[in-house]
């Protein structure tokens, strides 16, 4: 019997749910992928803020695992709300990739009059704003091969991008400046498998999981969970490890980056659970974090 897959219908999504089968292949399993199109597939010309944050990528999938029509649902592990939907569970989590955002240019290399960058995310804008408070960001919407195309057909200075996105479906040349002074979102990188709770297959996703990158998305979403924030907010958040040791960089930005709250920790890997992420939100909570959250943009 194989295993049935689902996935959204994107290349890179694509690119991931097949990266799941090879990782089950290696352990004797077979699958196939059942192609699902979401509701943020279908509508291309909202933005993802305004089509209602949580669930937008995910929830198609989610009533095909819920209805027994797929075994498993791959995801971009950020674009997974972390409040999930009854009789479901985060099963296992691939290593994680480059979590980082970059800039990638026009080819023709011209740049607009005035610094114009193309985003769709809330938290990229945020933070873009908070470095270069005089630049105009637009919206940009679409799958990695249409977003590109826009940024050669706009006269824009540039677009953000997930490194992660780029490298996997073959356009890792099209990277302008790696943006690392930018935090990257919760789970960023991360490609998450869904399953139904208490699934025969269980044990079987659990030797496809990579402890130290689910312990780190973990505690992501755990701070992203306790200041109640979805996964459009101007929020980032980033845990790596290194020689026994996890680091933790956080910060909570109000829509037009013009106020910030940051956290910086660093602990034993022995010490941290999950946990440790909710601890950390609400410290921020305490500085006021959530007052930037329901802040609203003079630009909106």
């Amino acid at each position: 019997m194989k295993l049935r897959i689902g996935t959204r219908k994107s290349k890179l999504a694509l690119w991931q749910a097949e990266k799941v089968a090879e990782e089950l292949k290696s352990h004797e399993v077979e699958t196939e992928l059942v192609e699902i199109e979401s509701f943020g597939d279908k509508e291309q010309d909202i933005p993802i803020h305004k089509l209602g944050d949580k669930g937008v990528f995910t929830k198609a999938l989610d009533e095909a695992l819920l209805s027994e029509e797929i075994d498993l649902a791959v995801h971009s592990l950020k674009d997974v709300p972390t409040v999930l939907p009854d009789g479901l569970e985060l099963a296992a989590v691939l290593e994680r990739g480059n979590p980082a955002d970059v800039l990638v240019r026009p080819v023709s290399g011209k740049d607009s009059l005035h610094k114009v960058i193309a985003t769709g995310s809330i938290r990229r804008t945020a933070f873009w704003k908070n470095r270069f408070p005089g630049d105009q960001v637009v919206g940009l919407r679409g799958n990695v091969p249409t977003r590109l195309q826009k940024v050669d057909s706009n006269n824009w200075h540039g677009a953000i991008f997930a490194y992660a996105g780029l490298e996997r479906i073959g356009y890792e040349d099209r990277i302008s400046n790696v943006l690392d002074w930018m935090i990257p979102a919760p789970s960023q990188g991360a490609v998450g498998i869904m399953s139904r709770k208490n699934s025969d297959h269980r044990e079987l996703l659990a030797k496809i999981n990579h402890t130290n990158t689910r312990l780190c998305v973990d505690i992501e979403r755990a701070f992203l969970n306790e200041l109640d924030a979805g996964c459009s907010s101007p929020l980032g958040a980033y845990a790596n490890i290194k020689n026994d040791m996890l680091y933790f960089i956080g910060a909570v930005l109000s829509p037009d980056g013009a106020q910030r709250l940051d956290i910086e920790r660093e602990i034993p890997v022995d010490a941290a659970n999950p946990g440790k992420g909710n601890e950390w939100a609400k410290v921020l909570k305490k500085e006021g974090a959530a007052g930037l959250l329901t802040h609203r943009s003079h630009d909106e």
